[in-house]
């Protein structure tokens, strides 16, 4: 690796002084800072191109890792930053790579992942550098990174991280549209099968000899239409992912073919009697309730166990806050991309609109709305007229639709917030801002 310029922050001297002591060893030329205060003053003074790399301690007297990672973030994106900590946590790992660290690492440092990390960090910054230089944005091209601060995805990011690196098979339940895949794709990329395939078929499209001929492969001549030997999806993603999505939709049949693979990792191509042996994690989602597709009997009891070792939940749109401000900004600077227009700008009103949309078709609904509002807005300027209709009919409707009266739309108010927190009548009465006996005289009215 090449030498680079790193600020090593740290309020600890002996920590800040060995920490810089193996990178000058290792070539590298090494600024020190006693807290995140001074490592901004120094980024100030330095110029957003003088380092390459920030290590900073977690834990300081004064302003914390997090507050300078955050900070850096704002100020100079392009400079990874390394967030090192004595307490280790699952959690906050995951929690600081969400907010932008380019990774998390526990005292004492082990030298050589700390090097590996390093370079990992320095790599990824190079590959952003190269997007940016071919397209304008990095972020703008990626298709496939999970977007959002809301508690929610924090809360599934944290979960990703800690079954990533696992080798159990993951469960992904969530509703359509709500990026189901994109959760398998980030698990994929944060696993130790990283460099091996993801394969993604969706169950659901294909009829039940069709998906065993996908999944299996199949024998020249095992049927009508096999001119030649085909290999299935499971060996194609030998030592890597195979994420099956709407696997409710999987007949007995192959239930009992993909229990036989997950139990003994052997399988045997349609008119094949061969046994081969393949080595794959399976991720399989569905917007259905397995739980009770097994109860109904159309499940069977000892698939879907093998099946849910891990289960994530995937929360909808509706539920993600201002995640949603997040995601229309990004489909949108997107889409103009592709379409060599600049990046447009949303009106407070267009904002108002969106949020006032409930979303049932979630992440894809609201990519498939910018989409047509990037096209159909002028001046670089999306407005509320961009967007397709039924959204705007959702957004207005809550209210002018039909001019309610204030008493009408108190109720109608109440019974959305009592709906939303499954009728608990102590969270509704704190949504609300009012205490549980006036929600309840409120209720009798």
């Amino acid at each position: 690796m090449a030498a680079i310029r790193a600020l090593v922050v740290d309020d600890d001297d002996l920590s800040r002084e060995m920490l810089a002591e193996v990178l000058a060893r290792d070539g590298h030329v090494v600024d020190l800072a006693a807290d995140g205060s001074e490592a901004l003053r120094r980024l100030a003074t330095a110029g957003d191109t003088a380092f390459d790399l920030v290590i900073s301690d977690v834990q300081m007297a004064r302003t914390s890792g997090f507050e300078l990672l955050a900070a850096i973030g704002r100020a100079y994106p392009d400079i990874p930053v390394i967030l090192v900590t004595a307490f280790a946590d699952p959690r906050a790992a995951m929690d600081a790579v969400s907010r932008g660290a380019a990774d998390y690492l526990t005292k004492p440092v082990d030298l050589a992942q700390l090097r590996a990390t390093i370079a990992r960090a320095l790599e990824r910054r190079d590959r952003r550098r190269e997007h940016a230089r071919l397209a304008g944005s990095s972020d703008v091209l990626d298709r496939r990174t999970l977007i959002g601060t809301s508690a929610a995805m924090i809360e599934l990011y944290k979960q990703i991280a800690q079954v990533a690196p696992t080798n159990a098979t993951i469960y992904i339940q969530g509703e359509s549209g709500s990026g189901k895949e994109l959760v398998a794709r980030t698990i994929h990329e944060r696993s130790q099968r990283a460099t091996g395939p993801f394969v993604a078929v969706n169950c659901a499209a294909l009829t039940e000899s069709l998906l065993e001929s996908e999944l299996f492969g199949h024998e020249k001549g095992s049927f009508t239409g096999a001119l030649t030997t085909r290999r299935g999806l499971f060996e194609v993603s030998d030592g890597g992912t195979l994420f099956l999505d709407e696997i409710g939709d999987v007949t007995a049949k192959l239930q009992a073919q993909l229990l036989r693979v997950l139990q003994e990792g052997q399988l045997r191509r349609v008119g094949g009697t061969q046994e081969l042996t393949v080595d794959v994690r399976v991720i399989t989602a569905t917007n259905r309730d397995l739980a009770a597709e097994m109860a109904a009997g159309r499940m069977r009891a000892d698939l879907f166990y093998r099946l849910s070792v891990v289960t994530l939940a995937v929360p909808p749109l509706r539920d993600r806050g201002d995640d949603l401000v997040a995601l229309a900004k990004h489909f949108a600077a997107r889409h103009a991309l592709e379409l060599g227009r600049a990046n447009p700008e949303l009106t407070d009103a267009t904002l108002n609109a969106l949020r006032g949309r409930g979303w049932p078709g979630n992440v894809r609904e609201l990519e498939n709305a910018m989409a047509r509002a990037v096209a159909m807005c002028q001046h670089d300027v999306i407005l509320p007229s961009d967007l397709p209709p039924v959204a705007l009919a959702s957004a207005g409707g809550a209210i002018d639709a039909d001019w309610p009266t204030l008493e009408v739309l108190e109720r109608r108010y109440i019974e959305k917030v009592l709906a939303r927190v499954d009728h608990n009548k102590t969270a509704a009465a704190q949504v609300l801002g009012i205490d549980r006996r006036t929600l309840q005289r409120m209720g009798k009215e």
